[in-house]
């Protein structure tokens, strides 16, 4: 715990003889005393969130959006975790009423509430820009994560060598949990996730997943008779400097669960369209400071969540949810895939529909008890600004000034325990005995390595990287080391259920696209409100002479300054 300020605590001076009547005046102002502010944890808890209608069953074959990137706190925290605006595709199971899952899964055997079929949690894709209690770089910036779960949440992967925060040792994965494929040449893919330009405040990053038929569909997996379909979930960013597809999950990832639990097989997202019904600011771990004045009323601080606002007040969250049918990109891959020419890799317009956006209420939650915290809407609250924009509208009294041509609103940081009640309250109204204003809260480490095997027989090291080592010093004060692979051979693909010939045919879809979807062509509908967001201009690498097809480059370590 970092040191706190603590305050001068009030004490009753007893000058007479100690009677009964004395004693009981020292226990009544002893229990009168303030707190000094204690560290906890459940400082808030809730959804920051939209909805829009689930789409027509054809229209499950990719989603975009643009979400704003801004530094939600001065600093990066220990132990804080809010994952800003995205969204969570789940397979289209809505039929299904038998469990999905089998015991002894986290999903299954955790959240009984999610039964019958458990069909929201057994498989996902997700992430997307935010803050995490597992990143092991700490940066004011949002990062931005790819994630998703193949197995109701046993196991989780965000990059082509680690899971969602690399596990307490940031090892990579084993080859057999790997599920990410490197497809971009010119993009680096940390373990830590994707950093910005320094200075990002506001602007909106693009992004997609879309379902590409690069691989045939088989009737069996790894031997045993379970199918596994063709549907290679892809991520594409549109940033000011990079555009295009990045990567995407292998479909043996998600029919594997299915090799141990048949009632599994073609339920998964190697098979069934995505549906995405919404999104949301996830508030899941945030620390807090609790203390008393000296009359014993209880008051609590969380750290100070800073949100950029327009001239108008507003705070745009999402802006231009999208979902496609087959006829945007998938139609024009297949026909690529069996013998036509290479697709430009654009979304056509005719093959995409955006729903009308409802922004739910704000609700935020405090403690153990997940107490609601009332008057927040005196701050601030959730809004539609148009069809397809979601966001949060100020009170014009609580916005800061104008400075170097940003605005920001401040959710409310203190609370005020009024009976079995919490109300939001501004720092005019905490008393200065409790300590709170003056306290801190721990910051981040920034010393935690990812690190991958270095020598021995693994997927790291056969077939092996054709170059490096080479370095990249991101905004985020890491270095990252990463070599160049042949497509085929990153380690992600050595336990992807592909033969020689299948390997082959992916070998040469991964060439065309690197070839033809370059990252200055345009691939998703630009936003009409807002400023792209640009990447970490450290993520943009050029293959090596001899290397600029075919090859892609893999991150083998993210380390700290030693």
């Amino acid at each position: 715990m970092s040191p706190i300020h603590r305050s001068k605590r009030f004490r009753l001076s007893v000058t007479y003889f100690v009677t009964p009547m004395a004693i009981c005046a020292i226990s009544i102002a002893d229990a009168a005393q303030p707190q000094s502010p204690k560290l906890v944890s459940q400082g808030l808890a809730g959804y920051i969130s939209m909805r829009v209608p689930a789409p027509p069953a054809e229209y499950g074959y990719g989603v975009s959006l643009y979400a704003t990137a801004w530094p939600l706190l001065e600093k990066p925290l220990s132990d804080f975790q809010i994952g800003l605006a995205s969204i969570w595709i789940v397979p289209e199971n809505r039929s299904i009423n038998y469990p999905l899952l089998p015991k002894g899964t986290l999903a299954r055997d955790s959240w009984p509430e999610r039964g019958p079929s458990y069909r929201d949690v057994f498989q996902t894709i997700e992430g997307g820009l935010g803050f995490w209690a597992n990143t092991r770089f700490g940066s004011p910036t949002a990062k931005f994560r790819m994630n998703g779960t193949n197995d109701g949440y046993n196991h989780e992967i965000s990059t082509p060598g680690w899971a969602f925060g690399g596990g307490p040792s940031a090892k990579a994965l084993a080859a057999d949990k790997m599920g990410i494929a490197q497809l971009s040449s010119r993009i680096l893919v940390p373990p830590d996730g994707l950093t910005f330009k320094k200075g990002t405040c506001g602007e909106l990053l693009g992004y997609a997943w879309m379902a590409l038929p690069l691989t045939r569909a088989k009737a069996t997996t790894a031997g045993i008779n379970v199918p596994t379909g063709n549907q290679c979930w892809t991520l594409f960013l549109n940033t000011q400097n990079a555009r295009g597809p990045v990567a995407f999950y292998t479909p043996s990832t998600w029919s594997r669960i299915s090799r141990q639990y048949p009632p599994a097989a073609a339920r998964g997202l190697d098979t069934r369209p995505g549906l995405v019904t919404g999104g949301a600011i996830e508030i899941n771990t945030v620390p807090r400071m609790v203390a008393a004045d000296a009359k014993g009323v209880s008051y609590t601080r969380i750290p100070r969540l800073q949100f950029p606002v327009d001239k108008d007040g507003h705070t745009v969250l999402i802006h231009n949810l999208t979902h496609y049918s087959k006829d945007a990109l998938y139609s024009q891959v297949e026909r690529w895939m069996n013998g036509g020419e290479v697709p430009t890799g654009a979304f056509d317009s005719l093959g995409a529909i955006r729903p009308a956006c409802t922004a739910n209420p704000l609700v935020v939650r405090q403690g153990e008890a997940k107490t609601l915290i009332s008057s927040v809407g005196n701050w601030v609250d959730t809004v539609s600004f148009d069809s397809s924009t979601f966001g949060l509208k100020w009170n014009p009294s609580v916005l800061q000034p104008w400075a170097n041509g940003v605005r920001k609103g401040v959710f409310p940081e203190y609370a005020k325990k009024e009976g079995n009640s919490l109300v939001a309250v501004s720092a005019d109204s905490v008393p200065d005995e409790t300590g709170l204003k003056q306290a801190t809260f721990p910051e981040a480490r920034k010393d935690l390595d990812y690190v991958s095997p270095e020598s021995g027989n693994s997927v790291w090291t056969h077939p092996g990287p054709a170059a490096g080592p080479f370095k990249a010093k991101l905004s985020d004060g890491s270095i990252l080391t990463y070599y160049w692979y042949r497509f085929i051979d990153q380690p992600s693909l050595q336990d992807a259920d592909l033969t020689a010939e299948e390997k082959a045919r992916l070998q040469l879809a991964a060439e065309g696209i690197q070839s033809h979807w370059t990252l200055d062509k345009q691939y998703m509908a630009a936003p009409t409100t807002g400023t792209l967001a640009t990447l970490d201009p450290a993520l943009l690498v050029k293959p090596p002479h001899g290397l600029e097809v075919g090859f892609v480059p893999i991150v083998v370590r993210q380390g700290s300054l030693k």
